[in-house]
């Protein structure tokens, strides 16, 4: 069975990511793409434009010194612009490491993304990892 063209972006930007592909990464969203990640940390808030999405997948690297990996599991789409993904990630920090399982809900126009809803198995977990600013 062919794989349905909103699911192949999802799968392409998830490989961009971990090959640090940025640019890969940049064509596969619209300029005005959001990302909006959940809880209270300093890794959470409303990401609105390509750079500042960017800069935030920046940031995981960084405060993660290079260890956020993450492994995608499924990929899912309704064929309406809808696509929502399964993974789990995985991070040292500066006092431990963590591993969680998520997922994205992304929504696609013509081929690309507009929007990216994340979603984390524990809020509060996830905010005690990244800790704020």
């Amino acid at each position: 069975m062919a794989e349905h063209p909103d699911s192949a972006v999802v799968r392409r930007g998830y490989q961009a990511f971990s090959d640090g592909d940025m640019e890969t990464l940049r064509s596969l969203m619209t300029s005005d793409c959001t990302h909006h990640s959940p809880g209270r940390s300093r890794m959470s808030g409303h990401f609105k434009g390509t750079d500042n999405i960017l800069r935030h997948y920046g940031q995981l690297m960084e405060f993660t010194h290079g260890t956020f990996e993450i492994t995608l599991h499924d990929v899912y789409v309704d064929g309406r612009g809808h696509a929502m993904s399964h993974h789990t990630w995985h991070a040292d920090g500066l006092d431990r490491g963590l591993e969680m399982k998520g997922g994205l809900f992304f929504t696609l126009v013509g081929g690309k993304i507009t929007d990216i809803d994340e979603c984390v198995a524990s809020i509060e977990e996830s905010d005690a990892f990244w800790g704020s600013d």
